[in-house]
């Protein structure tokens, strides 16, 4: 039996390499979660939630560069461990000012604002030399913060690098999903299993509970629930993971009931299995493929729902980057000549979902024992 599953699941393999989209697809999720752990290693912006803003360069354009003041960090840094910067990004980060010009004059360093050259042509702004930069010498100044920033996906509304939030939100993105997904796999499998092998009344009272959640738009669930949980990260996670369970039961539910007849389970009744092991160690492996596919495709479902709260604001909070608020934040922009700060992270959802998408048409093909 053993060999026999191996050599199932080796010819599933064989089957899902040979679907270009489905490894494709397999590789650009794997990469995306690469991003996502290692966000704050790759992104410019590197403070929490990739939130250093300046007005001054707000919704320029990719490619943007500018010349950059940036002050040394005031406060003391050691409490924060590099595992925490790495993961959660810096929690104090020091302003930066972009500038068109700078000069150093006695003890002082100024500068002209970045959009301010045609009205002032003179130096207004300016920052003491021993007190905001701790007595450095100009050289030092110049060689370490004074640089060109380049801003490769330009910057939005509040002069934030769009590279550094994109990078940051792909965590809230494969979060939500990993999360959802487990919560209505657990939810799903428990139920669908319970209502297919007792039956009776039993499977009833579970049917009309699938009915009733099934019955209900699931925007207007999850609105539900998020609201009776209040606006957070957290809460998100639990709103669509309770609203994408049903699909799941539905499916184990209806494979439960024509495997329970098998021969191979009424056998381990004769043995005196409890109905617990029969479920759990001889039903359950075998329903595996479909829940498989279904798992796919609710990940894919749930960024979007994530996306479209965010969207409406009851999703995750501000100054947590998210995809769906940033297309909410820049879509006025379309019709102003910007459109690429909406397009960008609605291009980022739409790539995501449809790499869950195609995956799971390629492991529905792989696992389909008909084939």
């Amino acid at each position: 039996m053993a060999n026999k599953s191996a050599s199932l699941s080796q010819l599933a393999l064989q089957r899902f390499k040979k679907n270009r989209w489905g490894v494709f697809s397999f590789s650009f999720i794997v990469m995306m979660a690469f991003l996502a752990i290692f966000a704050y290693v790759l992104s410019p912006d590197n403070s929490q939630d990739a939130n250093q803003m300046a007005l001054p360069i707000h919704s320029q354009s990719p490619g943007f560069s500018v010349k950059t003041i940036q002050l040394p960090n005031q406060e003391n840094q050691t409490n924060q461990s590099f595992v925490s910067k790495v993961f959660f990004g810096k929690k104090q980060s020091s302003p930066f000012y972009p500038i068109n010009e700078y000069s150093f004059t006695n003890d002082s360093l100024y500068y002209k604002t970045f959009g301010k050259a045609s009205i002032s042509n003179n130096f207004l702004e300016g920052f003491s030399l021993q007190n905001d930069f701790k007595g450095l010498t100009k050289q030092e100044i110049t060689e370490e913060f004074i640089q060109q920033k380049t801003f490769w996906l330009g910057t939005d509304k509040y002069g934030r690098d769009m590279l550094s939030r994109m990078l940051v939100g792909i965590r809230i993105s494969l979060s939500i999903g990993f999360v959802a997904v487990f919560i209505s796999l657990f939810i799903g499998i428990t139920l669908g299993a319970v209502a297919g092998y007792f039956g009776g009344k039993v499977d009833a009272a579970i049917m009309w509970l699938i009915n009733v959640t099934w019955s209900i738009p699931t925007l207007l669930l999850v609105i539900a629930i998020s609201l009776a949980l209040g606006k957070g990260f957290w809460q998100v996670f639990i709103a669509v993971g309770l609203t994408m369970w049903v699909e799941v039961a539905r499916v184990v539910r209806g494979q439960v009931k024509s495997l329970k007849e098998m021969q191979y389970i009424t056998a381990a009744r004769a043995l005196g299995f409890g109905n617990l092991r029969i479920i759990y160690k001889h039903i359950l492996p075998n329903v595996l493929a479909p829940v498989i596919v279904i798992s796919a495709a609710n990940f894919a479902a749930a960024i979007l729902i994530e996306s479209g709260l965010s969207f409406l604001g009851i999703g995750a909070q501000p100054p947590t980057p998210s995809w769906g608020s940033m297309i909410k934040d820049h879509y006025a922009y379309i019709v102003m000549g910007k459109a690429y700060l909406a397009i960008i992270p609605g291009l980022a959802i739409m790539s995501l979902v449809m790499a869950f998408m195609l995956m799971g048409s390629a492991l529905r093909d792989a696992l389909d024992v008909n084939n």
